[in-house]
């Protein structure tokens, strides 16, 4: 029965951790964002992420969206630097067009860091982003 159910492959819809500049606080932050680089608008966008190691296990944070309009983006969390050396996964379920599309980015232990900073689609800002 789990074989009949299709779920088509998720494509121009990424997760990047943006390393920016917060005006409030006065820090260099990691933030987390997903991006829709696709020429239609996602629908009912739910995120789970959480961090792990052989040893640790952060909680799971949930989010959701309404809608993600076409060609955008929106900031899921900000990450606190003690799971940038923890393994990070975000699940991503989304609909369109009255499809449901499912996918898993994973960030390995410490690959978020300022040298592996890369020009971000959309954005316009420098990060590291999972396709």
């Amino acid at each position: 029965m789990k074989r009949d159910i299709h779920i088509p492959k998720v494509e121009n819809v990424y997760v990047a951790i943006v390393n920016e500049y917060n005006d409030i606080y006065k820090t260099q932050d990691w933030n987390a964002y997903i991006i829709n680089d696709k020429e239609v608008d996602l629908e009912m966008v739910l995120i789970l992420s959480k961090g792990y190691s052989e040893t640790k296990v952060t909680s799971t944070m949930r989010h959701k969206l309404d809608k993600l309009p076409a060609k955008s983006f929106a900031k899921i969390e900000l990450m606190q630097e003690d799971v940038l050396q923890l393994n990070n996964e975000f699940k991503v379920t989304f609909f369109e067009a009255n499809n449901m599309f499912d996918k898993n980015y994973l960030f390995r232990k410490n690959t978020i860091n300022l040298k592996a900073l890369k020009t971000i689609p959309l954005m316009d800002k420098k990060g590291i982003f999972n396709k």
